[in-house]
């Protein structure tokens, strides 16, 4: 008979003893295959921080009044870094933590000090080369800068490099060329600066606002032209009222002499002299009133140009002269060069007693005869001109000769006589008039009858309907 559990008075479970720490107890391990011990697991090392490093961490997160834009995960980045640093190199009993910065105010001198390169690389050139003292500042960049120190400044390191490099692949001749270049402008340097510069067309620029004028002393009435490089010396400037004895002298000279080379030259140096004192009144005009006569009378017109855009500004100034006949002049000119916009502007300044003037009369009439194909009155004109505007029409006169000539074919059918074509179109003379027809390549349309020469139309039609069409492209020289 078998006893139960329960009868004999043994417990009815197996006792176990209860776990006291975290560890995995040890696998079990077979008898048959001997093995080595279980290595026994490192206790983890705690690290103690310093009490200062503890009350920085603390000062690290304290909120700030100041809105800066800084996260939180970047203030703890940071924090990490610096304390992972410093325990690194054995620093966290050594930095003085209490005045040490904080995480947040290093981030914000990161990003300010980010910003300010960010703006150096916007800002131009000036301010890069003034902080870096081996790169001096181009005379170009450099304001208030007096003009012979734009001369002697040397030039800048770009255009040295293309020279070099101009220099290792151009041919000989071209380096030959380079080279003679070089030698002019040595020769040029040697010695003491000379404030001119011979150049018999270019006028010198305007000084600078800032500069003051010049007052001069020379007393020499005649003077050759050079272009200003350099600030003027009073021992070289003419003073006004010697100015005024050099005008009267280059007038008469004029007259008597017609050198116009040597006018030309002479009259650029008074101006100059008037530009360097900054004198502009009633002599300054009277100035450029008569160059700019001589000018049309020679047919220069990049001299007449010049005087007419400073006597339009003189003009402005409410200074005596004859303001009248120079607008005549310009629209004259336009009507020269064709320029519908530059018309339209002088149109609509145009005041009601501009238009009552007789030489700016005249002009608006040879516009619109021109405008409305009316050769007949336009030849009337040119024979009237007033003042120097027979110069002016001169410039274009032949231009209308040939268009009108055009329409002559197309409204004759046999043939005309040359000496109405002489009186129509203001020839000198019929010889002039056959002459000028034998220029534009038709001479074989003149026959000579009992009556005298003729023009054969239909015979002409073809030659002038094309030198009609290349008529009205002006080519302006400028200055001669």
């Amino acid at each position: 008979m078998t006893t139960a559990p329960w009868q004999t008075g043994s417990p009815a479970f197996t006792p176990v003893t209860a776990r006291r720490t975290l560890t995995r107890p040890a696998p079990a391990v077979e008898l048959t295959a001997p093995q080595a011990p279980p290595t026994q697991p490192q206790a983890t090392v705690k690290i103690e921080w310093p009490q200062p490093v503890r009350e920085y961490v603390g000062r690290a997160f304290a909120s700030t009044s100041t809105p800066d834009g800084i996260e939180d995960a970047a203030i703890s980045a940071k924090l990490r870094s610096i304390i992972t640093q410093a325990a690194e190199a054995n620093l966290l009993a050594v930095i003085d933590w209490p005045n040490h910065p904080l995480p947040r105010e290093i981030l914000r001198a990161e990003r300010n000090a980010a910003l300010m390169n960010a703006s150096k690389k916007r800002k131009s050139m000036d301010v890069e080369s003034a902080l870096d003292a081996s790169s001096p500042i181009p005379p170009w960049r450099v304001k208030n800068l007096s003009l012979a120190d734009r001369i002697t400044n040397p030039s800048p390191d770009k255009r040295q490099k293309k020279a070099d490099q101009f220099r290792a692949t151009a041919p000989p001749s071209k380096l030959s060329d380079l080279e003679k270049r070089r030698q002019r402008f040595q020769l040029g340097n040697q010695g003491p600066a000379s404030p001119f510069i011979s150049s018999p067309r270019d006028d010198s620029p305007m000084p600078d606002a800032n500069d003051g004028p010049c007052v001069g002393t020379c007393q020499v009435l005649e003077k050759n032209y050079f272009r200003l490089t350099a600030p003027p010396k009073p021992e070289t400037v003419r003073p006004l009222h010697i100015l005024k004895q050099t005008l009267d002298l280059l007038i008469k000279k004029w007259k008597d002499e017609h050198n116009y080379g040597y006018i030309c030259d002479q009259f650029k140096s008074l101006r100059q002299d008037l530009t360097v004192q900054h004198i502009k009144n009633d002599f300054t005009v009277r100035v450029y009133e008569a160059h700019a006569r001589i000018a049309l009378e020679k047919g220069d017109l990049g001299e007449y140009n010049q005087c007419q855009t400073q006597l339009r500004t003189l003009y402005k100034m409410k200074l005596r002269g004859s303001p009248g006949e120079f607008l005549a002049y310009r629209i004259l000119y336009t009507l020269y060069t064709c320029n519908r916009q530059t018309m339209n502007d002088v149109l609509a300044d145009l005041t009601p007693a501009d238009k009552q003037h007789a030489p700016v009369k005249h002009a608006l009439d040879v516009r619109a005869a021109l405008a409305t194909g009316n050769y007949h009155r336009f030849f009337r004109l040119f024979n009237e001109s007033p003042n120097m505007g027979g110069y002016l029409m001169d410039m274009f006169v032949n231009r209308e000769r040939v268009a009108a000539l055009a329409v002559i074919c197309r409204s004759f059918r046999a043939d005309v006589k040359v000496s109405f074509l002489t009186e129509e179109l203001a020839f000198n003379s019929d010889e002039h008039c056959k002459q000028f027809i034998c220029e534009m390549g038709a001479s074989n349309v003149l026959e000579d009858k009992a009556d005298g020469a003729r023009f054969a139309c239909a015979k002409a039609a073809p030659v002038f309907e094309a030198a009609k069409s290349g008529a009205y492209r002006v080519d302006i020289k400028g200055q001669i």
